[in-house]
């Protein structure tokens, strides 16, 4: 299993939205970035991810698990993107904010802090259980 960060807006589609979606889950489209589309054609259903609100709150604040991998997305009309479904899994008790994140030296190569920009990102199995660690669960 490969563990990824999904950041969105969370005022265009947020924690509450990819709840209500349930079980079957809901597709991670609009991702117009190679590597970030490179990143989603290695998911494979199963993978986790954090659910991260970006732009004001700036905060990992759930758990998603891929049900559906990477299929072209109708959005965009020249047939380049795709997309990948992923459904919520569990809130985190306690949100990780970047602040907290950069705070944390043995977080400093992760992908999150040295590619901020990029809005799908891989992340180490050891970040992934010391962020998870963070927002109140065990990993």
């Amino acid at each position: 299993m490969a563990y990824w960060l999904f950041k969105s807006e969370p005022g265009a589609w947020s924690w509450d939205d990819q709840v209500k979606e349930g079980k079957k889950g809901a597709e991670w489209d609009g991702v117009r970035s190679h590597q970030a589309g490179n990143n989603m054609k290695a998911m494979k259903v199963g993978d986790k991810g954090f659910f991260y609100h970006s732009v004001n709150e700036k905060q990992v604040v759930g758990i998603v698990e891929v049900c559906k991998e990477w299929y072209l997305d109708p959005s965009d009309p020249k047939g380049v993107f795709g997309m990948v479904d992923v459904r919520a899994l569990e809130a985190l008790p306690i949100p990780v904010t970047l602040a907290h994140i950069k705070a944390e030296e043995r977080l400093a190569e992760l992908a999150l802090v040295k590619q901020s920009r990029l809005s799908v990102l891989p992340v180490d199995a050891r970040s992934w259980k010391l962020i998870c660690r963070m927002g109140g669960l065990k990993g």
